[in-house]
């Protein structure tokens, strides 16, 4: 059964590192998106702390790990640390989605 993960990145602070690898970033992370395996995924808004949050449906945390572990933006070093956190909304007119109900 698929189980929603939210991925936190936390950049470092190599802003032409980040700029540089986007491109290669969003293209490993586009098919994921396409197939349904990950279902949001945006960097903060400007003026917050460099990073970003990404949303799985997926079988198991060990998927997430190998997505964090396969990103340019990890492999280049953009990345500083990602937090996989199980994720179950209660509320929320996505909250069924998320949990699998719809």
């Amino acid at each position: 059964m698929a189980t929603t993960f939210a991925l936190i990145y936390t950049y470092t602070d190599d802003t032409e590192l980040r700029d540089a690898t986007r491109p290669a970033h969003r293209d490993y992370l586009r098919p994921l998106g396409e197939d349904g395996t990950m279902l949001a995924a945006g960097a903060w808004a400007p003026g917050e702390d460099p990073g970003g949050l990404l949303i799985f449906r997926v079988e198991d945390r060990a998927v997430v790990q190998r997505i964090v572990d396969n990103d340019p933006f990890t492999t280049a070093g953009v990345v500083a640390r990602a937090d996989i956190r199980e994720w179950v909304p209660p509320l929320g007119p996505l909250a069924g989605a998320l949990n699998g109900q719809n």
